[in-house]
């Protein structure tokens, strides 16, 4: 199936959640069931229909837990494609893509792609499950012996570089987590309800000095499916399809501490040249960003190694409004994974595809033409994007 620029050959036709928690329940097969079968059924296929399955597998997840076996808890034909995806943060872009490559190597038609995962286990919250060394230095044992335990101790290397370099004051993280905020209370799904202000974010405590508890991510417990099926299937779907333009993957050798230590680039251009050569678009043909914000400051630093703001102009485009409701670039239209809830790279997918299928109720966004959506994972040394269209054919 050959590609001309801007013509999609690759479409979501579903999609589907299980419930979504904040304490412990079921397990991670349950919730990515519930969400496969959701999905199907929101397509307008039986499961009888579907002839291959990536599963988005989170690296919180014991080795067991969510296999290849899993397809029997399904009604499932013989598979075309079958296979695990764990790519960290990026997981859930990847499984599309492959989905999408599959699909034009004529191996499938309907291919399902799930995230499931339950990092709150105990009535304690997801500390546990997220308190681990995470490879900021590249230097075997590094992180463990001087005690930098969890993402939030590295990404916090990285938020005071990034405030250090550009000479930012106390309060440029807040303005992000409140305009995340802000869309969240347009968002039924969102957990987090009540208005964020200036003075409660900075009366909140914090996790590692320069991030405070609403710069950091809403972990729950569930699962998100998608149905990816040929552009040129018809649809059997209630609503319209969502198209699948480009795709990206940048993963470089920098962490964001030493890149911006060293003042070098990540994977993160690299991915986005990528997906917008695809898509035959320029960043100012993009319409919505829905990025992986897992802390306050990786949504800062993502909008400008994505080329949406220059080097040290994102916070400040993020104070004056930009992107928040009514903003010129809306950013995080579900609340992200700060207001919203985090489910790794399943988050910001998901809301990419329910505002380029018109879905979003009150956050709705008018201009939806072009939707850039990215995933990012270790100390943003991976890089994926994608961008989303309810077009085929663009312009």
């Amino acid at each position: 199936m050959a590609r001309k620029s801007g013509t999609a050959t690759s479409a979501i036709t579903g999609w589907g959640t299980s419930a979504l928690s904040r304490a412990p329940g079921a397990s991670i097969p349950q919730l990515a069931r519930d969400a496969v079968l959701a999905a199907i059924a929101d397509a307008g296929l039986e499961c009888s229909d579907i002839d291959g399955l990536v599963l988005g597998q989170s690296d919180n997840l014991a080795e067991q837990e969510l296999t290849i076996a899993f397809r029997h808890s399904l009604n499932l034909n013989t598979l075309g494609l079958l296979v695990i995806d764990q790519a960290k943060g990026t997981t859930m872009l990847q499984a599309i893509q492959h989905a999408t490559m599959a699909i034009n190597a004529g191996m499938v038609k309907n291919v399902v792609c799930v995230f499931s995962d339950t990092p709150i286990r105990q009535s304690t919250g997801a500390g546990e499950a997220f308190a681990r060394p995470i490879n900021i230095m590249n230097l075997p044992g590094w992180e463990r012996g001087y005690g930098s335990f969890g993402a939030v101790a590295g990404y916090a290397l990285a938020a005071a570089a990034f405030k250090a370099k550009y000479d930012l004051d106390d309060d440029c993280f807040g303005h992000y987590a409140i305009a995340c905020r802000k869309w969240a209370l347009l968002t039924p799904s969102a957990f987090m309800k009540n208005e964020l202000t200036m003075e409660a974010y900075l009366a909140s405590k914090y996790i590692v000095d320069p991030l405070r508890l609403f710069d950091c991510a809403l972990p729950v417990n569930g699962a998100v499916a998608f149905v990816v099926t040929a552009a040129d299937q018809a649809s059997n779907a209630d609503h319209a399809p969502v198209y699948l333009q480009g795709f990206g993957q940048g993963h470089g050798r920098r962490s964001a501490l030493s890149a911006l230590v060293l003042d070098e680039t990540s994977g993160a251009q690299y991915a986005t040249d990528m997906a917008l050569g695809m898509a035959g678009l320029a960043q100012s043909d993009i319409d919505i960003c829905q990025l992986y914000d897992a802390f306050s400051f990786s949504g800062l630093m993502a909008l400008e190694e994505f080329g949406f703001c220059k080097p040290g102009e994102a916070a400040g485009f993020v104070k004056e409004g930009q992107t928040s409701p009514g903003g010129q670039l809306p950013v995080n239209t579900g609340g992200g994974q700060l207001s919203g809830f985090y489910l790794q790279g399943a988050t910001p997918l998901l809301e990419a595809v329910i505002q380029a299928s018109q879905t979003a109720g009150a956050r709705q966004v008018d201009r939806h033409d072009a939707v850039f959506v990215s995933n990012s994972g270790g100390c943003l040394e991976y890089h994926a994007t994608a961008i989303l269209s309810p077009h085929r054919v663009l312009a």
